[in-house]
């Protein structure tokens, strides 16, 4: 038996391609090229007040696909692309109408493009514009992926809580939940290793290696069905998931757990390492997955077999 994560994951659109140059200092853009349409969604990141704004973001960007000088000088960014840069990246954005949170602000984030040519990275971004782009295209069964994220916050907490420093006696002067000596004399000053009170959770934190148990796709009514256990189910368990509700979109089930809490944002990343070891090599093969109600004790695995046991209930007679 083992602890499941299941990560719902809307397709992405992408809606721009940005070129990098090298330089002495680093990377730098070159070259930036948006999609003829973009949507308010995606819109609305680049206002701080949606209503009050004028919506006029990338009005000329869509102008200029349509008039032929427009067209000819989006080539030529291309073709400069091609010709200079070495990191070509694409503009993705979240869909938040198809995950029903309170969010309507699209968060936006750049996607490398590896492996070829230059030439063949350009124009494969250029056909990815305006397209949705899905988990199943870029992440498959038995892999192995990093998640990054923010972990859940608990605001300023004191020595024994944040390092779990043990607790002076009974009788101690202004307090016990603290640290007695912060370091000797010399050096005169409080050492990084000594504990002390301050922000607890709410990091920014990467967890490597994450096996992929299973990649779901929208609307399949069997994605919680395996080869051992034919019953026709959702992988909604009964009830919605704790404080999350359903599942609508494609999804990936993860092996253990993910940094934050519910409904928070996570970036999924292709693993860095080379793997050899059997843990990360072996192939899944899935004989049950539960879906009794996360709420109380669960004991049905789908709604049918519920009404099944309990036969007719009084609003299901009339």
């Amino acid at each position: 038996v083992e602890a499941v994560t299941i990560i719902e994951t809307p397709p992405m659109m992408a809606v721009g391609v940005v070129g990098y140059i090298e330089t002495p200092r680093g990377l730098r853009s070159f070259k930036t090229v948006f999609a003829q349409h973009i949507s308010d969604e995606c819109k609305r990141r680049f206002y701080k007040n949606w209503y009050r704004c004028k919506k006029k973001a990338h009005t000329r960007t869509g102008q200029k696909w349509a008039d032929e000088d427009g067209k000819k000088s989006i080539e030529a960014d291309f073709d400069k692309m091609s010709k200079y840069c070495t990191v070509i990246r694409v503009l993705c954005h979240t869909q938040p109408k198809l995950f029903k949170l309170k969010e309507k602000k699209a968060n936006i984030m750049e996607i490398q493009i590896n492996g070829g040519e230059i030439a063949d990275k350009v124009a494969f971004a250029q056909s990815l514009l305006e397209k949705p782009i899905h988990v199943k295209d870029l992440f498959s069964q038995d892999e192995m992926v990093d998640v990054i994220g923010v972990t859940r916050g608990h605001g300023y907490n004191g020595v024994t809580f944040r390092w779990g420093t043990k607790k002076l006696p009974r009788k101690t002067h202004k307090g016990l939940r603290k640290v007695a000596c912060i370091g000797a004399w010399h050096p005169s000053r409080v050492c990084f290793s000594v504990p002390r009170a301050g922000q607890y959770g709410y990091h920014h934190r990467t967890e490597e290696n994450k096996k992929v148990y299973r990649v779901g796709a929208k609307g399949d009514s069997h994605s919680a069905s395996t080869a051992f256990d034919l019953t026709d189910k959702a992988i909604t368990p009964m009830g919605g998931f704790h404080h999350y509700g359903q599942i609508n979109e494609d999804f990936l089930m993860l092996k253990g757990c993910v940094v934050g809490p519910r409904k928070r944002l996570l970036t999924l990343r292709k693993s860095l390492l080379v793997h050899t070891k059997r843990v990360a090599l072996e192939k899944i093969n899935l004989k049950y997955i539960d879906t009794a109600s996360k709420w109380g004790h669960g004991r049905f695995q789908t709604d049918a077999e519920k009404k099944a046991f309990q036969s007719l209930l009084k609003k299901d007679r009339e």
